[in-house]
């Protein structure tokens, strides 16, 4: 088997250092910034604080800021980025998901800011019913039009069970993520819920090739674990795309609303769609798990650890969802940019 997990790499370095203005020449027109980059209009966001509820890429791909007040708006504009201005700002959507963290951690539910509609939004699995499904109607509720409630298809779970497999020890098979290195020790990266069942690692279900050793695991809270490749020739830098091809993966990088991204996992394949969400909690039955990447790709047990990326840059390793590649569905990913600088592992 040629092992084909995707390798990451260090998160993509931010593009401005504050915000951008458009300069002149004395006797020479004003000219417009150039447009902002994804990883800068988050920078901003970041930047205005309570006078800013998260940023987004719209339909013709370029980059909008939500703001509170029109001086905001015109550092925006002064950065190459589209404002929008929303009613509420970080700050009450932070006391809103904190509302809901005390009160509606039940498994089978999730939550994320929407920066599109300026919501937070709280979607329930066909688990939630009767007085567990009371509790999320009642911090709604108490939001006042802040939150929105969703309904998803099936049942919220890990997809433990697959770019290429790898099998565990004593039994379950899950997807290699992204092979990484710190120096000349190499290593994989995949789901922390599937690091977290066994020590041993290997290419085929039979479990006689020996892939490596786990040297790490961090699930729930987190959803990411790393292995030791017992031979360092068996660590390829591409992702297996299920057509007889490869995809070279040369970097890392933090994902964005409106993205289109990619999946490989051993029991689906290559399947595509879009970032939906950033920082969204997960209550899986195992436990929460926070900041995924939420999106419309969909995956199916054993597709767990699988890599997420778009073009060559590594994104995520595949947490959970719900659905099904058959009538569509909901996936969450662990962004790999926070495993690589917890293991001090990179790209290679």
């Amino acid at each position: 088997m040629r092992p084909t997990r995707s390798s990451l790499r260090r998160a993509a370095t931010v593009a401005v250092a504050g915000t951008l203005i458009a300069g002149s020449l004395i006797g020479a027109p004003a000219q417009a910034a150039p447009a902002a980059s994804p990883d800068a209009a988050a920078t901003l966001s970041e930047r205005l604080g309570d006078r800013s509820a998260g940023a987004y890429a719209d339909a013709s791909g370029k980059m909008v800021v939500t703001v509170t007040d029109e001086a905001a708006a015109r550092q925006v504009r002064a950065a190459g980025a589209t404002p929008k201005i929303v009613q509420r700002g970080a700050a009450e959507l932070a006391r809103v998901t904190a509302d809901l963290e005390r009160s509606v951690t039940i498994p089978g539910t999730a939550w994320w800011t929407d920066p599109v509609t300026n919501q937070v939004v709280v979607s329930v699995d066909s688990t939630v019913t009767g007085a567990k499904l009371e509790r999320v109607k009642a911090a709604a509720a108490r939001a006042n039009g802040a939150v929105r409630i969703e309904s998803e298809a099936g049942v919220l779970s890990t997809r433990i069970s697959g770019g290429q497999a790898i099998y565990a020890g004593g039994g379950g098979r899950c997807s290699l993520g992204f092979n990484v290195r710190s120096g000349s020790t190499y290593y994989f990266l995949t789901a922390g819920h599937c690091t977290n069942i066994s020590s041993s690692w290997y290419s085929n279900s039979s479990q006689t090739n020996l892939l490596g050793t786990r040297a790490g695991s961090s699930f729930p809270g987190n959803d990411y674990g790393i292995v030791r490749h017992s031979n360092s020739a068996n660590a390829a830098g591409n992702v297996y795309l299920y057509n007889g091809s490869y995809r070279d993966i040369t970097g890392a990088g933090n994902a964005y609303v409106g993205q289109s991204v990619q999946r490989s996992g051993s029991t689906t394949g290559l399947r595509s769609g879009s970032v939906t969400a950033l920082n969204a909690t997960v209550n899986y039955a195992e436990g929460t798990v926070t900041g995924l990447i939420r999106t419309t790709v969909c995956a199916e047990p054993g597709d767990s650890g699988g890599s997420l990326f778009s073009g060559s840059t590594a994104l995520g390793l595949t947490s959970g969802g719900s659905g099904n590649c058959r009538t569509g569905g909901t996936t969450y990913f662990q962004p790999v940019t926070e495993a690589l600088s917890a293991y001090g592992v990179s790209i290679f």
